[in-house]
């Protein structure tokens, strides 16, 4: 089934629910799911409609025009239209670490995400069997101080020739420079544990195991010029207790931090995400 997704900000007033849903109608649309949030604080109402396309009156590439002049611009709205064709194009960058990169390519292979992998970029070869197990190009790019500007630009040029929509960080560890953020904005999603900034460093479960932590996580963000602190999309928390050794700490850190990354994929995949500056909105 093929539909449109479109999401829409305004300053909230009455009659906006109204007035997309009959638009929807009157031009045979037929309403899969609407979800509207106020912000009481800004007085901005948000909305996602998606809706079935196949028997929509509108031709695809016009609905924006008509949408605008019909109700857009009665409300002074912000709007987007998206659709779930084709398949967007995800890149993955790894490092060492493959629990993530696991998890995702299990998800991709049964149908759990809706998607393309045209490729995975790493800055190291480590994890090369299993991605060609995939059938999916690897491509090694090592990284160190004196080649980190060209490397990137070889990245970059591998994103373009492979039409790809938006990035995974799968526990890749490198710093992305300012220059290549600019590329993909809001459309690198990055995870990590959320013992940050608390537990910096090198082995953030060691230092929380000193610490006696009786809650460890991760969060998934959108990926900004500012280390870890871009738009937040999605979180979740495990409890722990005194017993467990810092390699159980470890394991369940990396059984959330899949959860967490699968979640912000899926989220990005069905346009459940409006960034609205540093913070995001996620419609259910």
């Amino acid at each position: 089934m093929h539909t449109a997704i479109l999401i829409i900000q305004c300053k909230d007033s009455k009659g906006i629910v109204a007035a997309v849903s009959q638009f929807l109608y009157e031009n045979n649309g037929n309403i899969l799911a609407i979800d509207q949030y106020i912000d009481e604080e800004l007085g901005d109402f948000f909305m996602r409609a998606e809706w079935e396309l196949d028997s929509f009156d509108i031709p695809k590439d016009h609905i924006l025009d008509v949408f605008g002049r019909q109700v857009g611009e009665r409300f002074e709205m912000d709007y987007s239209l998206f659709f779930n064709f084709p398949k967007p194009r995800m890149a993955l960058f790894v490092s060492k670490l493959s629990h993530c990169l696991f998890d995702i390519l299990s998800r991709y292979y049964s149908g759990q995400f809706d998607v393309e992998i045209p490729l995975v970029i790493s800055n190291h070869a480590d994890l090369e069997p299993i991605v060609k197990a995939f059938g999916i190009p690897f491509y090694h790019l090592p990284i160190n101080k004196s080649n980190k500007a060209s490397q990137e630009e070889k990245q970059i040029q591998l994103l373009r020739e492979n039409n790809i929509d938006f990035i995974v960080l799968a526990r890749y560890m490198q710093i992305l420079s300012a220059d290549f953020i600019k590329n993909y904005p809001n459309k690198v999603i990055n995870i990590h544990h959320s013992f940050l900034p608390a537990f910096v460093g090198a082995k953030p479960y060691h230092a929380a195991y000193k610490r006696g932590v009786k809650i460890i996580g991760a969060t998934a963000h959108y990926v900004t010029e500012e280390l870890d602190a871009g738009p937040i999309i999605e979180q979740e928390v495990a409890r722990v207790r005194h017993h467990n050794t810092v390699d159980e700490l470890v394991q369940i850190g990396q059984d959330v931090e899949k959860v967490v990354l699968s979640k912000a994929i899926k989220y990005h995949l069905v346009q459940k995400i409006k960034v609205v500056g540093n913070r995001t909105i996620i419609f259910t």
